[in-house]
């Protein structure tokens, strides 16, 4: 195995954490929560969603929190936009940066959202248009990469399909998402053996749950395929709130621990890192769901 010798780590607590919590933040206590992830060396902070507040109350209060950040030429802070309305507020409150969701699953894909993989897709082409007319950069995610609450185990084939239409459609990058956390080292292989026959590995990310404590080892095993992007929540705030039993997202400390021990630069200070950690594990009344910052804050 050849391992990168840098990773850059996507921090995606304040959207993807704090939107499967049953607890809302208000806008001061998450502009503070991204404030001091700000200042760990994170350099990609996903910091909200523009989605209906109906269905993800959560993030209501995005526009507000961005707004509210101020502006770094080093971070870039990004938001979920997963229609051309959401990617209009988006732009109106000065994110240069979104995302987009695709899934490897059609039961995933039509509960979810609605429609199918391909209607969904088709969606994104608007959106795209005035996303390149803005200069904002687009960023993919695939949902379900390696099983869905729906329809169990997922072709490797189809996660390369979706990637590489998103990639064709205007992506930079694709984030590969173990949504329910059902994966393991040989299922990792097997799909990313498929992708990567496609897709150069520089295009894609890791974005695995943890809900059967899977999700180091299959980062280990990405790392050793040359993935070199990794999302993870700090404190392992979040989840899913569409994939039943879904535990939540890798925490960044954990991953932070283990990449550290492996002599990978990822130029995140793990001290100030904790700080993050505690804070928002005190603002939601709870211990990290981390080891590695259980473990450091309990010294």
């Amino acid at each position: 195995m050849t391992f990168p010798k840098e990773v850059s780590i996507v921090e995606v607590g304040p959207r993807d954490g704090l939107q499967n919590e049953k607890q809302t933040l208000r806008v001061e206590q998450k502009v503070e929560l991204i404030k001091l992830l700000s200042e760990t060396g994170l350099n990609r902070i996903e910091a909200g969603s523009f989605v209906s507040p109906k269905w993800v109350p959560q993030m209501a209060n995005s526009g507000e929190v961005i707004k509210a950040l101020n502006s770094k030429a080093n971070i870039r802070y990004s938001a979920l936009t997963p229609n051309l309305k959401g990617l209009e507020a988006a732009i109106e409150s000065g994110v240069k940066e979104v995302a987009v969701f695709g899934a490897a699953s059609e039961s995933f894909s039509q509960k979810n959202i609605n429609c199918s993989i391909s209607e969904s897709l088709k969606r994104f082409e608007a959106l795209f248009e005035l996303a390149n007319h803005n200069n904002i950069k687009v960023r993919g995610y695939v949902s379900c990469v390696m099983g869905c609450p729906y329809e169990g185990d997922i072709l490797p084939k189809a996660v390369t399909q979706v990637s590489k239409e998103l990639i064709d459609m205007g992506c930079y990058e694709v984030s590969l998402g173990d949504t329910i956390g059902v994966g393991t080292p040989k299922a990792t292989s097997v799909m990313l053996d498929d992708v990567l026959k496609e897709i150069d590995v520089s295009k894609i990310a890791a974005h695995f749950h943890d809900t059967y404590g899977q999700a180091l080892v299959n980062l280990y095993t990405a790392l050793g395929y040359g993935v070199s992007t990794i999302d993870s929540a700090v404190a392992g705030l979040g989840g899913c709130p569409y994939a039943k039993g879904a535990s939540g997202n890798v925490a960044t400390e954990d991953v932070l621990y283990m990449l550290n021990g492996m002599d990978i630069s990822t130029g995140v200070n793990m001290n100030k890192l904790l700080v993050a950690s505690s804070y928002i594990s005190d603002v939601l009344g709870r211990s990290p769901v981390s080891k590695s910052a259980n473990a450091l804050l309990g010294r």
